[in-house]
């Protein structure tokens, strides 16, 4: 994208929200690095407390040049070409006339919030480029980014580190996940980097290098600020929170060690500005590694399926339950011959732990199960009339998650029953949802409405532009747009005191 956009762009983000750095190419990726090499003690002064006093010598990194000599040849500029109106016109066109997006319409407000600032009257068809990083994965030119710096790319170019431009393909991507595989072929001796076998602790130092607005080979330095946040993003967010610098054009690239292992995969960052302000999240190596296997092997990736509805446990529901704590996933529905259903789970448990692991919440235990593979024979501790039973469950495979390689992406769906796993109740029948709309009384953790947030108690208040007041009025909504030939569906929602627009893709009920 020109820089005229991107300083568009930069005008135009809200202050003191998360902006997923997600898309169009314009948006990047960072490989952290961290420190080795020489230490120097560090003397702690006087003030600090006697227990501190007591271990007065830390080390520190001298310098993390040797480390950054090593690992930075791995590192590569991603750069695309993407024709960014055909993406966009699956959402709000029906017919192949191209009509401009209004400056005040719904849908141009949409990817202003989500840092696409898309000009009046941009065609179908109208390309523009795009930059990201990335690190090689092995010699033969396997390569990791992120899923949004190659989605809907018609031409991939990597630059490595001497300067040297490859073509490469797209293996395959994961939209969940956002990693994406790339492969330059031709060469056998790439410098590659490998993925840590432990998770980082709070606190260890992390080195980011890096494409900063196409800059490229730019490096940063901080610490682990946080494991396991939540941002968001979708049913599966686990990021690790780092203060290395990162900014557009640094996502996809690896987050080091001090011992030169990959801890995970920029792809997100908090900013009032779209700049960097120290919060950056990154795919752990764990996700990463697992979905990367998969990509390589097939060009897509498959996840276990426990096939419940589910929703939180709240405050006023453990104290029903008789619960000392608000943990675990409340099961609201098993859906028909799903494994959870087969296994003997029922409305009203509470799964409180997966293979003997305490279950946080219904978002850890959506997490844990889309880690496993298909087949995989997992044992549930449920909360079940004020006892604990044990069921043991085979997990089947998530319906409608293989993910289209380069070679399938434009296939069309397969016709269904359009499906976003909601279920619903009248505003009007929900004690303080407000009389106006729909209320989310339940949400399926790998639906298409939880990967954009949609959360149990939000109020969805228009589909498609139309005012809902029953789930018969958003299902009509639905079939609507389906039946238009639409992909994705354009939703306002309250949640708390603030409403906001969400594009929620229309996936397809399965069968059974």
């Amino acid at each position: 994208m020109s820089a005229t956009n991107n300083e568009k762009q930069n005008k135009i983000l809200p202050r003191h929200r998360l902006i997923l750095l997600a898309s169009a190419g314009i948006l990047g990726a960072t490989i952290l690095f961290a420190g080795s090499g020489g230490y120097a003690p560090i003397t702690v002064p006087p003030s600090v407390s006697s227990a501190r006093a007591a271990d007065a010598t830390v080390t520190n990194p001298a310098s993390f040049a040797d480390l950054v000599t090593k690992v930075k040849p791995a590192v590569i500029s991603v750069r695309v070409k993407i024709d960014e109106t055909a993406k966009m016109s699956d959402m709000n066109q029906d017919d192949e006339e191209s009509t401009p997006l209004t400056p005040d319409s719904p849908m141009q407000k949409f990817f202003q919030q989500f840092g696409q600032n898309l000009p009046n009257g941009m065609q179908r068809h109208q390309m523009i480029t795009g930059v990201g990083s990335g690190f090689f994965i092995s010699a033969d030119g396997y390569a990791v980014t992120n899923n949004h710096v190659v989605d809907s790319a018609k031409s991939v170019q990597v630059t490595t580190d001497d300067g040297t431009i490859y073509t490469a393909k797209v293996i395959g991507t994961d939209p969940k996940s956002d990693i994406a595989l790339i492969k330059v072929d031709g060469k056998s001796d790439f410098p590659y980097v490998k993925f840590a076998d432990q998770a980082p602790r709070v606190g260890d130092w992390v080195v980011a290098v890096g494409n900063p607005f196409g800059l490229g080979g730019t490096v940063t330095a901080g610490i682990v600020s946080a494991n396991g946040r939540n941002i968001g993003a979708g049913a599966y967010d686990d990021y690790i929170q780092i203060d290395a610098p990162i900014n557009k054009g640094n996502s996809g690239g690896p987050a080091f060690d001090v011992n030169g292992n990959v801890i995970g995969v920029n792809t997100a960052i908090y900013s009032p500005s779209g700049g960097s302000v120290g919060i950056g999240f990154d795919i752990p190596a764990k996700t990463a590694r697992m979905v990367v296997a998969q990509l390589k092997d097939k060009g897509y990736v498959t996840r276990g399926w426990l096939g419940v509805q589910i929703q939180p446990v709240t405050a006023g529901i453990a104290d029903s339950l008789g619960m000392k704590k608000a943990e675990g996933a409340l099961v609201d529905e098993p859906q028909a011959d799903s494994p959870a259903a087969k296994a003997g789970l029922k409305s009203g448990d509470v799964i409180t732990a997966i293979n003997g692991t305490t279950v946080k919440d219904a978002r850890e235990l959506a997490r844990t199960i889309g880690m496993m593979p298909p087949n995989t024979s997992v044992k549930l501790d449920v909360l079940r009339n004020g006892g604990i039973t044990s069921l043991t469950v085979a997990l089947g495979q998530m319906p409608n998650q293989k993910e289209a390689s380069a070679q399938s992406e434009n296939q069309t769906p397969t016709s269904g029953t359009p499906y976003l796993g909601l279920q619903l109740a009248p505003a009007n029948e929900v004690a303080g949802s407000g009389g106006q709309g729909v209320v989310v009384t339940g949400i399926d953790p790998n639906g298409p409405a939880a990967e954009q947030g949609i959360q149990a108690g939000n109020v969805i208040l228009d589909v498609g532009g139309n005012a809902v007041a029953s789930p018969g009025d958003v299902r009509k909504a639905l079939i609507n747009a389906k039946d238009q030939g639409k992909h994705a569906v354009l939703m306002r929602l309250k949640a708390g005191e603030a409403t906001k627009f969400v594009a929620v893709a229309i996936g397809q009920k399965a069968a059974g």
